[in-house]
């Protein structure tokens, strides 16, 4: 396999965060020698969950065998995702906000027809169900565990107890259609087709619209690591992928 210079488009401030979680890991378990040292361990995480490239090509570039590179890799992931924020955390952190965005987002994943609880009759595709919890800036706060595609954004959202988190700390959260029934502190548009509401009605909509909207920033900031764009891995590790994202994420916008 051929082998060439490349950059990763990641801030050092996470670089240095890993590797500085790394070296106390590893001090923690009294590693003595290994063929990467943390930094380049940590570098290679991070190209893995940013770029999204195989392990072969990844062993290949770092001068180690693929079975090292996904060993080094499950081990910074899992570390990381050890840090992310729970719900709890997450929501007491976001208390001073004068409100919240909620919305759901699916990541697809590499799996067949017969994978119906893995099919999302939404968006027409195989993934993983993630709600995100943005800022009224549409800043990344907290991304749930991962369900199976299926799962309608509401379910999602009371399985993850994120109604009862919002509603015990007195937090309005804007939300969409897909939200019908939450009930809490959700507010949701007016339903209905356009022309059959009235012009308060339609109002209301727009404004949500446009505070709704923000979330998106959000999603695109979690789907910017590539790793999460186009799944090929195990649907049980799909949960550790998005908490390390998301730990990277708040780490370097400290």
């Amino acid at each position: 396999m051929l082998v060439y210079p490349s950059g990763v488009n990641v801030s050092s401030s996470a670089l240095c965060f890993l590797a500085t979680r790394l070296r106390e890991r590893r001090r923690a378990l009294g590693t003595r020698w290994r063929r990467l040292n943390a930094g380049r361990q940590a570098l290679l995480a991070l190209t893995h969950l940013r770029n999204g490239q195989l392990y072969a090509q990844l062993a290949a570039g770092f001068g180690i065998g693929t079975t090292t590179a996904y060993r080094y890799i499950t081990e910074a992931v899992e570390l990381l995702a050890a840090l992310a924020p729970t719900l709890a955390e997450a929501v007491r952190a976001a208390s001073t906000k004068p409100y919240l965005i909620l919305d759901g987002t699916l990541l697809p994943i590499d799996r067949i027809a017969a994978d119906r609880p893995f099919y999302s009759g939404k968006h027409k595709k195989h993934g993983m169900n993630v709600q995100v919890i943005a800022d009224p800036k549409g800043r990344l706060l907290w991304a749930s565990p991962a369900l199976a595609g299926a799962v309608h954004d509401a379910r999602a959202a009371r399985e993850h107890g994120i109604v009862d988190a919002l509603v015990e700390a007195g937090i309005t959260c804007w939300a969409d259609k897909g939200y019908q029934g939450a009930g809490g502190t959700v507010r949701l548009p007016y339903r209905g087709r356009w022309e059959t509401l009235s012009a308060g009605q339609q109002a209301v909509n727009r404004s949500h619209a446009k505070i709704r909207a923000l979330v998106e920033q959000a999603i695109a900031t979690l789907k910017s690591w590539r790793i999460l764009r186009k799944l090929r891995c195990s649907t049980t590790r799909i949960t550790s992928l998005v908490q390390a994202v998301l730990t990277l994420h708040l780490a370097s916008s400290d």
